[in-house]
């Protein structure tokens, strides 16, 4: 699913999924975000981690070479085997007892397991999230992806939660980096995460 072109739907615009200098100034207006340069930085990141603003929620569907590999403090070889290609049980236990969630039990993790494009996880970042929007704290995750602007709005809550619009001060490829260190925590798929916040640069004319 395309949540920009759900979200052009929703400014009334062309679903082509292109962002153009409408698209882009709609998005603004409609965001509240007058800074060029946050909103270009942040759609940049947004358009890499989402596979095109495609990826909803956190997949966690692992083999046991993958849950070894990727989450080694929470799997042994015989744990493995039995969470493997379980993303549930999977999100149940690397989730556990962190970030406000409960136990392995108590659910919370697949529950609170990542959300939107820059995917906010665990109990205690999407409520906050769900409260800045005026949502109820026990609300659903899963039917906030029925709003394609919560999807782009929890982006614009990452950046400013983390501190992360501070860093947005130029379009050097330096200051792209150093966004991007904080967003993927080191510099996984820089050379795209340029490319695709200088578009975004260019569309905006900054």
């Amino acid at each position: 699913m395309s949540y920009l072109k759900e979200y052009q739907k929703k400014l009334g615009l062309m679903p082509d999924g292109v962002i153009g200098k409408n698209t882009a100034k709609a998005m603004m207006e409609d965001l509240n975000i007058s800074d060029k340069l946050l909103f270009a930085h942040m759609m940049g990141q947004m358009w890499h981690e989402s596979g095109n603003f495609e990826a909803g929620r956190e997949n966690l569907n692992y083999s046991v070479d993958g849950l070894l590999k990727i989450f080694p403090k929470y799997f042994s070889q015989a744990t493995a085997r039995e969470y493997a290609r379980n993303p549930e049980k999977i999100a149940n236990r690397v989730y556990a007892n962190r970030m406000g969630n409960g136990d392995e039990a108590s659910g919370d993790g697949w529950k609170y397991r990542g959300i939107f494009g820059l995917q906010l996880t665990g109990k205690t970042n999407i409520t906050k999230f769900m409260k800045s929007v005026g949502l109820s704290e026990s609300t659903n995750p899963d039917t906030l992806l029925d709003d394609p602007r919560l999807y782009f709005l929890a982006g614009l809550f990452w950046f400013k939660d983390n501190g992360v619009d501070k860093l947005c001060t130029d379009k050097t490829v330096t200051c792209i980096t150093k966004v991007s260190k904080r967003v993927n925590g080191g510099t996984h798929g820089l050379e795209d995460r340029v490319n695709k916040t200088t578009k975004m640069f260019n569309i905006l004319g900054v």
